[in-house]
């Protein structure tokens, strides 16, 4: 395989759009995108300055939907291609820290889903999966609640389910049953089980 190596600062809307306007012939010959991305700030609040939330913006949501609405085209004129998406359960919930990072990852599950609905009768691969805690950087060294999924087992995963038509994915799988909890129950007893335990 012939591999070719990019540097792009994705948390800037202007580095990215001059990126993928110097590279639109190589867009065009890509059968499928995954979008294994994220940014997090330490002091990430709902006081962060404007720079700082456009910067989270860009770079977990904005970047994403840049390329998609760019490479989208040439998958429809094909009908054929796959977009694979990385959430994070923390966009299932409002939080004091990284409130930036969540939110900006909600939205990016939302544009999944309006992928998903609008290439439904068509030949292309809308996928979503929904991370909990990884053996990653972010988590290097943090004493979490729950044990941290194997990055190797999700690269299989996501290999497997490359030619599947819409999946959401939720990663360690027990996730899934977490975030339904979270949805299904009233925020105001969320609210108070966390005023409780704080």
């Amino acid at each position: 395989s012939k591999v070719s190596i990019y540097d792009v600062d994705c948390s800037s809307h202007e580095k990215v759009n001059a990126f993928i306007n110097t590279n639109l012939d190589v867009f065009k010959h890509l059968d499928g995108v995954l979008f294994p991305i994220g940014m997090m700030f330490d002091d990430d609040t709902v006081q962060n300055n404007i720079l700082k939330t456009n910067e989270l913006l860009q770079a977990n949501y904005g970047v994403v939907s840049h390329i998609v609405s760019t490479l989208i085209k040439t998958f429809e004129e094909k009908n054929s291609g796959c977009i694979v998406g990385f959430g994070s359960v923390s966009a299932y919930l409002g939080r004091e820290v990284n409130s930036g990072y969540a939110a900006s990852k909600r939205a990016l599950e939302s544009l999944f889903e309006s992928l998903a609905v609008t290439n439904i009768k068509k030949n292309i691969k809308i996928q979503f999966y929904v991370l909990g805690y990884l053996e990653s950087n972010m988590t290097f060294g943090k004493n979490l609640i729950l044990p941290k999924g194997s990055t190797n087992e999700l690269a299989n995963i996501v290999y497997k389910n490359i030619n599947k038509k819409y999946k959401k994915i939720y990663f360690p799988f027990w996730w899934g049953a977490i975030s339904f909890v979270l949805k299904v129950l009233p925020f105001v007893l969320i609210k108070n089980f966390i005023k409780l335990i704080k």
